[in-house]
């Protein structure tokens, strides 16, 4: 197992087909990632306290960090952090305790807090904060601090989606080739 992927407690990340994870990323405990995932430079994915699941063809960005909310007085239940397929997490993003939709893009810096819910197919612009227990619906930009919908989504922005999903499979493809022995 590479230093990048890391057990804790008798958990120990599962990734999917053809999975890219830099060198320099952690991915530790309870961490799902699905097929053809990347996980880019300096990204942290800490799941030691309560599960993290990432679906399908997903691209996690340099500098971002991914966690969750641990089960305790304050949050009997905790949050899971979970991804749906095709969402693009922008550099320095943070994801913390909340559930993402499929067809997601998450600007750089951007953070989504405890039991925040973004649907599918939302636009969270650079920057934005969605505040704990917020929903955003699906079809629309959202941006600012807090997060707040500023107009719909256009069919260009919307196609955008798989398309810039599909173009980080490319990419960690080239990753993974160059690193074939």
């Amino acid at each position: 197992m590479s230093s990048s992927i890391r057990s804790f407690q008798q958990s120990t990340p599962q990734l999917g087909e053809a999975v890219y994870v830099d060198p320099t990323a952690v991915v530790l405990g309870d961490v799902t990632l699905g097929d053809d995932c990347s996980v880019w430079p300096m990204v942290v994915i800490r799941g030691d306290m309560h599960r993290i699941r990432v679906g399908q063809r997903c691209s996690i960005q340099d500098g971002s960090v991914l966690h969750i909310t641990h089960a305790g007085p304050f949050d009997p239940e905790g949050f899971p952090l979970t991804l749906g397929n095709d969402v693009t997490v922008g550099h320095q993003a943070t994801l913390h305790g909340c559930t993402i939709g499929d067809e997601v893009l998450i600007g750089m810096g951007a953070m989504v807090m405890d039991g925040a819910v973004v649907e599918s197919r939302v636009v969270v612009g650079a920057g934005s904060l969605v505040p704990p227990g917020k929903r955003l619906q699906s079809g629309y930009l959202y941006v600012g601090r807090p997060a707040k919908a500023v107009r719909p989504l256009s069919e260009k922005e919307l196609a955008y989606f798989c398309y810039t999903a599909a173009n980080y499979v490319k990419l960690k493809n080239s990753y993974l080739e160059e690193l074939a022995p």
